[in-house]
């Protein structure tokens, strides 16, 4: 697991536990390590594959985490994600931002995963907690236990409206869309992302295509496919794959092998890749760019890293701008003690003469102090001298005329 230090603080965190959403009721879900990385100022950076999909354990934790802040922070409301408040989404990205290196357009990303898991969040509390005791009005007097942390105001307010006419008629309504899916997949967690992810290791050198990552997706733990109808269109998917590599059948584009076994696609969809991948982005890319990502998120890492090394030395000017303050207080402290120790050797001394010369050199004390005593002192020794001289000659000038009047 690869680190970036954090210099940011660290934000409050609470030893409140939160459920998992899942179906098979794994029971309550804490976030130690991420809490404990927090404390440390340590973000593990989230790795991506070629289509910028996250992948790896530091992906699958802060999807974790994604969901613990979903549901915890987000209130329980029958509004969609649209309306949430945008202060509750920053805090959320704040949040996963202090505790990840998730690159950049990581924010979008993590936004996009929190809605879908709050979403997630209300149809497990809806199909599993609600409708099945709609006639236990005692049961729905509370949250369950495993949800202990919705208030109960809010929980009341949610269970009316999922007991309302008007969800009533939406709740049929998706419910004869998901009887018309076919070919449901058996993925966990980790998503094809993840899948694939997993194939390229245990596969190094085969191009994983979508029709591989598609027929995977619908095996169970030892490799069989239990719904006749995938297994029908597995061996379809086969039989294409053969004709390609034989050259009998050409593919291209989004005429693919999966789009021959399975029809056209929705349009603005592509299948075996998962969400958020589009055709554009998946078929009409150029094989270079398509294999920027990481290169991308390199980008981000140095952006980080050159943030860093700007606070860096910002404290390191500031660190040498009282440096230079104190070199000069220094400075001038030893000049004002030259200046003195002049002024008692000389009489009559005049310090403004030598502060007025060391003033117009200000960068270069040391020569301030050569010139003071060479050229200057010298000076004032010589016109000390001369002064000297002149009044001996004076004096025998005196004696001179005192024996000529004798």
């Amino acid at each position: 697991m690869k680190f970036a230090s954090s210099s940011a603080e660290t934000e409050p965190t609470s030893q409140t536990t939160i459920s998992d959403d899942s179906k098979s009721g794994r029971g309550m879900s804490t976030m130690p390590r991420v809490v404990k990385r927090k404390l440390q100022k340590l973000r593990p950076i989230v790795e991506y594959n070629k289509r910028g999909k996250g992948i790896g354990q530091t992906h699958s934790e802060m999807q974790y985490y994604i969901g613990v802040l979903a549901r915890s922070r987000v209130p329980l409301m029958d509004m969609k994600w649209s309306q949430i408040p945008k202060d509750i989404k920053e805090q959320i990205w704040e949040a996963v931002d202090m505790a990840f290196v998730v690159g950049q357009g990581g924010k979008n990303s993590v936004l996009a995963s929190a809605a879908k898991k709050w979403k997630d969040f209300k149809s497990t509390l809806t199909r599993h907690y609600i409708l099945p005791y709609t006639n236990d009005r005692e049961k729905l007097s509370q949250p369950s236990e495993t949800y202990k942390f919705i208030e109960k105001a809010q929980w009341d307010a949610f269970v009316a409206s999922r007991l309302s006419k008007d969800f009533e008629s939406v709740h049929s309504q998706h419910a004869q869309i998901r009887e018309k899916l076919e070919y449901n997949h058996r993925l966990s967690r980790k998503g094809y992302a993840g899948l694939e992810d997993q194939l390229e290791e245990t596969m190094p050198g085969v191009e994983i295509d979508q029709s591989t990552l598609w027929k995977r997706a619908r095996q169970d733990k030892h490799g069989n496919i239990p719904d006749p109808k995938v297994t029908e269109k597995a061996k379809l998917i086969d039989e294409l794959q053969k004709q390609v590599s034989e050259g009998k059948v050409s593919v291209y584009g989004s005429n693919d092998v999966l789009t021959m076994a399975l029809g056209p696609e929705h349009p603005g969809r592509v299948r075996g890749v998962g969400a958020g991948i589009s055709p554009m982005q998946y078929f009409n890319l150029p094989k270079p760019q398509r294999m920027s990502f990481d290169d991308r998120l390199k980008e981000s890492l140095r952006v980080l890293l050159q943030e860093e090394t700007k606070e860096m030395e910002a404290k390191a000017r500031e660190e040498a701008l009282r440096m230079e303050a104190r070199t000069k207080q220094l400075v001038e402290a030893e000049r004002e003690h030259f200046l003195s120790q002049l002024s008692q050797l000389i009489p009559n001394f005049d310090p403004s003469m030598l502060k007025s010369r060391i003033s117009q050199s200000p960068k270069n004390p040391m020569s301030d102090k050569a010139s003071c005593s060479g050229g200057d002192v010298r000076s004032l020794h010589f016109e000390d001298d001369t002064a000297k001289n002149g009044k001996h000659q004076e004096e025998k000038n005196e004696e001179k005329k005192d024996e000529e009047k004798e």
